[in-house]
């Protein structure tokens, strides 16, 4: 296994030898990969990352299930290897907020089926008798919270890997190169010599952006400064003989952990200032006094914290006797959402990334890019880890470095699934955004895009319409009765709609077809001027995207896509190119500007600024046509997402203030207003079943189970084709319904809206599984306005999946009566479409 001679080639060069780099070759050796390299600069068993000196607890609920499943796998595989250590865990309260994301947290907890439960002060104490009770308010306790040794974790996973492959692991190894051919990977150059290979993985945390970057690629991440100290030595402690013998404490609200080693008491914060480091500036192993990631700790900024500890601690750390015994600014990746970055790098073809990975997904992670590099799809749905989710402004170090100081402070935080950043703002502005500020737009951002989520000069509607507020503020954080408003006015006269975040993509070519018909589920062979709402699948067949295609030409296509998923989605396109050339893909996003028209006036308004026949006749559902708005070429497409008749305006960037002028000043006759995308992506879409790629379309369900499926398989083959046929043959394990909130008050009486992620219970109050495992929980929440019914989209097993039956909703601890309105495709409003096809 180790060695002193370097092959001269490799199935695949793992390059980081740490706890993702040992269990991606344990988990690529399992998968029959035969010839496999790992290298690290560092000496073995630890190689000076992060693996050897972070905090090594995994704490496994989380609210992201992407997360928790990485997280539990890990658990399990940490079990097999025994190398895991359960002790529990205690998140403590000490103000009212964080009592109510620990219910909050109890909800996922359910959700994710992890034992946990929320107690008092005093259990809370009982179980960890050091800390002082008067400043705790409750406690979330989760038994199953353990600790791991990843560095013997990883010693095993390569001793395995070595017994089922040709494993060569290479230590005291130096990176120098990383060779590409026309965008590919060819060779890896080593200071022992080079190995031809056409798979790399970036596994190296800290230093993933410096390697990455010898190929031309870009890992966006940064190393950041945890602080984190050992003091002691403690009696109380050293008593128990072992590493750790009572539960880990997590202090959420002064963002601290505090847990036992051996005789000491090691305490973490999140609570500094942020403290960002270049991947170039790293020391060398020669130069650091521990490793390259454990830089000299600097007191001052852990001094607050450190009062914190002594607040809840002091009847052990408050002691003449009981000093620093150690302390490090340990070094973690970044990166500028906080999650993972997985997956094959969009700029180099064979590069892949494992980078940004904690300890505690580590095993899962390895498991999940061995089925991913083999597979081409993995079991856990990972879209919100990919690496190709970034735009280019996002992969730049100004964002990165912009978001990860923001967010930093955030690891502990409350933070709302509606939450927007503050930082790095402004980067991307439709043509309309002048017009909108002085409508008083509230932002939101998606992919860059400063989007409208409501117009504060609709504020009247809400009196007209008569729209109730939501009483609790968590509930209306990020929100406003405004929306609801904006919504019946549309549904009553029309609605003006900014989508020029959609990533918009143009297939040009003689192959144009047969390329389209092969990465898409809906049949591409249709006239001129048709759309096509389709599926785009992996080889699972499982949701890669879902997007609509329009026919433009005999050998051009346009695909147009959400912008929360444009850089994925032109990531997978282009990968699947043919290698002949006989197609080209034309980014177009920044060239365009697109205006939502919806509303029973809307043919009334376009009417008036076009001399295009609109009519339903010439101008049917489901069609794209090029007319002229005065001087603006546009074009338009008879499609909804909201279950309005209107048009989607696809207009020349440079000319978008013309189009809004226009459509403003033909519809003021009509009552038009502008809404947000509190409308598009949710009131509109809700009442109508509209599904959302990342809500509830996601790798784990089909287009089946999903209320996708077409009437019929088309002939020719697709990515995925085989999975989707099988799918369809067989039994449903769950299908997409649509749920009416019954009764909104909880038990204080205060009325209480789910926001999404809660768990859908029986009403025996049981925890709701498929037969594949599949919790069913909410996938999208929010007010219908024009069926008078708050609505939650979940996923139901069959035997639940029926209309008229009665379930509950877990939200913040408390549980709600729900009514299974709709199963499948078929709407609550308007459910024969005939608004929209008028």
């Amino acid at each position: 296994m180790n060695s002193n001679t370097m092959p001269e080639r490799a199935d695949v060069v793992v390059i980081g030898a740490g706890i993702v780099g040992n269990s991606l070759v344990y988990h690529l050796a399992e998968r029959g990969w035969r010839s496999i390299v790992l290298l690290d600069k560092g000496p073995l068993p630890d190689p000076g990352g992060s693996t050897g000196h972070a905090s090594n607890f995994i704490f496994p609920v989380d609210h992201s299930k992407e997360i928790t499943a990485l997280t539990l796998d890990s658990m399990n595989q940490y079990e097999k290897l025994g190398v895991l250590t359960t002790c529990g865990g205690i998140e403590i309260a000490r103000t009212e907020e964080r009592e109510e994301e620990l219910r909050r947290r109890m909800s996922s907890a359910t959700a994710w089926g992890i034992d946990a439960e929320l107690i008092s002060a005093a259990r809370a104490v009982e179980l960890m008798p050091f800390m002082n009770r008067d400043i705790i308010r409750s406690a979330f306790w989760t038994p199953s919270v353990a600790v791991v040794d990843p560095l013997q974790a990883g010693a095993l996973m390569r001793e395995q890997a070595a017994a089922m492959t040709d494993l060569t692991v290479a230590a005291n190894t130096e990176v120098l190169d990383i060779e590409t051919d026309r965008g590919r990977v060819t060779k890896v150059v080593t200071d022992r010599g080079s190995i031809e290979a056409e798979t790399v993985v970036v596994a190296c945390g800290v230093w993933s952006p410096r390697i990455a970057r010898m190929a031309g690629a870009t890992i966006p991440l940064t190393p950041a400064v945890h602080q984190m100290l050992d003091a002691g030595p403690i009696p109380e402690l050293a008593e128990t003989g072992v590493e750790i013998a009572y539960p880990i404490v997590r202090d959420m609200d002064p963002f601290m952990y505090e847990r036992q080693s051996g005789a000491d008491l090691e305490v973490g914060s999140y609570a500094h200032r942020p403290i960002l480091h270049d991947p170039d500036d790293i020391p060398s192993i020669a130069a650091s006094q521990l490793s390259p990631t454990q830089l000299p700790f600097t007191h001052a900024d852990f001094d607050p914290q450190m009062e914190d500890a002594l607040q809840l601690f002091g009847s052990i750390l408050d002691r003449d006797d009981v000093g620093v015994r150690h302390a490090i600014n340990g070094l973690l990746s970044l990166t500028a959402d906080g999650a993972p970055l997985l997956g094959e790098t969009p700029e180099v073809k064979g590069l892949w990334s494992a980078a940004a990975v904690w300890i505690k997904e580590g095993p899962g992670v390895g498991r999940a890019l061995a089925d991913w590099m083999t597979d081409g799809a993995t079991e856990i749905d990972l879209h919100g880890a990919d690496i190709a989710r970034f735009y280019p402004h996002q992969r730049t170090q100004a964002h990165v470095r912009a978001r990860a100081s923001e967010g930093f402070n955030k690891t502990y935080g409350i933070i709302h699934p509606r939450e927007q950043w503050a930082s790095s703002r402004q980067q991307r502005l439709s043509p309309f955004y002048q017009r909108e500020q002085e409508l008083g737009a509230e932002f939101f951002e998606v992919g860059g895009w400063e989007r409208p989520q409501w117009y504060e000069s609709n504020a009247a509607l809400v009196d007209e319409f008569g729209v109730s507020d939501r009483p609790h503020e968590w509930d209306r954080r990020w929100w406003s009765p405004i929306i609801n408003a904006e919504h019946l006015a549309m549904r009553e006269r029309a609605a003006m709609i900014d989508l020029t975040a959609f990533a918009q993509f143009e297939v040009v070519g003689p192959g144009a077809m047969a390329y389209v018909q092969r990465m898409i589920v809906g049949q591409a062979d249709r006239p001129v001027g048709r759309l096509i709402y389709t599926p785009v699948l992996g080889p699972d067949g499982g949701f890669r995207s879902d997007l609509t295609v329009v026919r433009l030409d005999e050998d051009r296509y346009r695909v147009i896509t959400g912008g929360a998923d444009g850089a994925r989605d032109r990531a997978w396109f282009a990968a699947h190119l043919p290698d002949d050339g006989s197609v080209s893909l034309v980014d177009l996003t920044s060239a365009l500007c697109t205006l939502g028209l919806w509303g029973p006036r809307a043919r009334a308004v376009l009417e008036a600024i076009t001399d295009d026949d609109v009519s339903n006749e010439a101008f049917p559902f489901a069609t794209a046509r090029h007319i002229h708005i005065g001087t603006v070429p546009v074009l338009a497409l008879r499609v909804s997402y909201v279950g309005e008749l209107g048009w989607e305006l696809h207009a020349p960037f440079e000319q978008g203030r013309q189009l809004w002028d226009a459509v403003a000043e033909a519809g003021r006759p009509q009552g038009i207003v502008p809404a947000g995308i509190g409308v598009y992506g949710t009131t509109g879409r809700i009442e109508k079943g509209y599904r959302l790629m990342g809500a509830e379309l996601e790798s784990e369900y089909t287009p089946v189970e999903a209320g996708l499926a077409a009437r019929r398989v088309k002939e020719a083959d697709f990515i995925g084709k085989a999975a989707y046929v099988a799918a369809r043959e067989r039994p449903l394990a769950a299908t997409m319904c649509t749920l009416t909130v019954d009764d909104h008050h909880d038990s204080s009486g205060q009325l209480r809206y789910p926001q999404g992620g809660e768990p859908i219970l029986t009403l025996a109050g049981e925890r709701i599984v498929d037969r594949l495992g599949r919790p069913s929980y909410v996938t999208t929440a929010g007010a219908g306005p024009s069926v008078g019914s708050y609505l939650l989209m979940a996923y139901l097993p069959v035997e639940h999946a029926v209309e008229g039956a009665s379930l509950q909703v877990q939200y913040m601890g408390e549980r709600y009566p729900v009514t299974v309105a709709r199963t499948g495709r078929t709407p609550l409003f308007d459910p024969d479409d005939s608004r929209m096809k008028a």
